[in-house]
């Protein structure tokens, strides 16, 4: 889940305060809450979804995941820190075998309207890039906008499925040293994304069954 699907679910838009976070997830929580909702599968699969958009949003602005005040006694959405080597660098999935915790990610400034414009305008040309498999490209794309916008969660993790996208695309080609790099590149840029070290782990291990 994006940040951006997260304000979408809380019924925000993106950038909302903390403030507005925590008020609105209150309000929905209250709604959708399997305890006012027996039975009713729909509404307690919302609330999980609402649940797990918070609290990202909390760990993105540096917010204990604590200070939840509505919480359901049969749903628990665990977070797991991707795996580190001694020096801070992410090991590749197949070499994990334990778990540290997860650097600190401060919250991003508002930005700008001229920067929403540009990040938004770069996004739609990033699914294009990486639809045609334009993968260099998309790469120099999403690079320049980390330089421009570098504290922003969203980029980072547009970076971070960029050099993915470019490492399993190397591993079809045969190219597996080239595809390594690019593929250890993409948890370093975003290390806490669990869904892109689910997918790396898979490229890492089609890797090991070429060897």
């Amino acid at each position: 889940m994006d940040l951006a699907n997260c304000y979408r679910l809380l019924g925000l838009t993106y950038g909302a305060s903390l403030a507005e976070v925590k008020t609105s997830y209150r309000r929905l929580a209250r709604r959708y809450h399997p305890d006012v909702n027996a039975g009713d599968t729909l509404t307690q699969d919302k609330f999980i979804q609402l649940t797990e958009a918070y609290k990202l949003l909390l760990s993105v602005m540096n917010e204990p995941v604590g200070s939840a005040t509505v919480s359901s006694p049969s749903q628990t959405v665990a977070t797991r820190s991707a795996p580190q080597e001694a020096g801070g660098t992410p090991r590749s999935p197949s070499a994990a075998k334990g778990t540290c915790k997860p650097p600190v990610v401060h919250y991003t400034p508002p930005l700008s309207d001229m920067d929403k414009q540009l990040k938004w305008n770069a996004y739609e040309q990033l699914q294009q890039l990486l639809k045609c498999r334009r993968f260099a490209r998309a790469i120099a794309l999403v690079e320049g906008l980390a330089h421009r916008i570098p504290l922003d969660p969203e980029v980072r993790q547009w970076q971070a499925i960029a050099y993915s996208s470019w490492g399993r695309h190397l591993v079809n080609e045969g190219q597996l040293d080239k595809a390594r790099i690019y593929l250890k590149k993409a948890l370093r840029t975003d290390p806490q994304n669990r869904s892109l070290w689910a997918e790396v782990e898979r490229d890492f291990r089609r890797i090991e069954e070429m060897l």
